[in-house]
């Protein structure tokens, strides 16, 4: 299971990421600010005493952390106030009242309910569907030197997103209320927040991410600081262990523009699960996983993607070339693996 953290008591994201750039690109934060009601997006509520022990035996990442793609959130306290920039104190809670709110994917809402039910046995711990309740948000092309959490005089924060500075803030707010600061940002389209993060080479949600084939380290979760190394188990752990200590990811998502001959962008030609193949041998190199216009991400195997422009184009789409665009985030070492 892939998963996101942002506020459980005492307990602060913690990670660092290398960056790399194989060529200079516009700085997100030159984007004008945004924000988006993430429609494709749920929340479920956990609570019990057993909580974050439950979470912990299932989940990719130390739950104290950074998880992915099930964002925890710890709601406030119905009597906490914000300071004036939103940072706020949180009384500790005491064990019986341990309360997690995680946004999730609403394609398979009712089935990630119904499995996490079924891993509970005797855990204490309630779980339960309160997306009528609850939105989730995303602030994103922000100053990313504002402090990780801003909010408003009820206690509901934005919290920084911890898989990369573009991506900017989220948060979950009541489903009638307008969230902090969104009155100076341009509310817009949830389809440009895709957009943002598919440029960026960021996959999310159970359609990019297919439930029960995607390889974890193929989708870049340990770059993202979504999979601890150190924990205890969790289920698939020793598969992804093993890659990991391979060494060599054969496989990667990465963000890939799709251009006609003369190397202008074209739209709506290329659709998810589409193949991409070497113009050269004709062999397969692997799938679009999400296409939004001209852009998209697809699982590529690197060695072919990094023989350059004009190598690749789609299956059936001969004359539509895949160019590929390596994210500035990636780590050097990966670059340095099939050099």
């Amino acid at each position: 299971m892939k998963i996101f953290k942002s506020s459980i008591p005492s307990l602060k994201p913690n990670f660092k990421i290398k960056y790399f750039s194989s060529s200079p690109k516009p700085q997100p934060d030159n984007v004008s600010p945004m924000a988006s009601l993430l429609k494709t997006r749920s929340v479920i509520r956990f609570r019990g005493p057993d909580t974050i022990k439950f979470l912990q035996g299932l989940l990719t990442n130390d739950v104290r952390r950074f998880l992915y793609d099930l964002f925890l959130y710890n709601p406030p306290r119905p009597d906490e106030k914000l300071d004036p920039i939103g940072s706020g104190s949180r009384p500790r809670l005491e064990q019986d009242e341990v309360e997690l709110l995680a946004d999730v994917d609403c394609s398979v809402l009712d089935e990630l309910v119904e499995t996490l039910k079924k891993y509970r046995l005797r855990s204490k711990v309630d779980i339960e569907n309160v997306g009528e309740s609850f939105s989730c948000w995303q602030r994103y092309g922000v100053n990313h030197n504002q402090r990780s959490s801003q909010g408003n005089s009820i206690g509901w924060k934005w919290h920084k997103d911890p898989r990369l500075d573009c991506l900017g803030f989220r948060g979950i707010f009541p489903s009638n209320t307008t969230p902090p600061m969104v009155e100076g940002d341009t509310e817009t389209k949830e389809e440009n927040y895709i957009l943002w993060r598919l440029e960026n080479g960021v996959a999310e949600g159970s359609i990019e991410i297919p439930k029960g084939e995607a390889i974890p380290l193929e989708y870049n979760l340990a770059g993202l600081n979504a999979i601890s190394f150190e924990k205890g188990c969790y289920i698939g752990q020793e598969l992804i262990a093993r890659s990991h200590h391979r060494g060599v990811i054969r496989k990667r998502l990465v963000p890939i523009k799709f251009l006609n001959q003369s190397g202008k962008e074209v739209e709506q030609k290329v659709g998810r699960s589409s193949e991409v193949i070497s113009m050269k041998s004709g062999k397969k190199v692997g799938m679009v996983t999400m296409a939004v216009g001209s852009s998209g991400v697809g699982v590529l195997r690197v060695e072919e993607a990094f023989k350059g422009s004009g190598n690749l184009v789609m299956k059936g789409e001969e004359d539509v070339k895949v160019e590929v665009v390596w994210p500035e985030w990636w780590p050097r070492e990966w670059f340095l693996e099939h050099e």
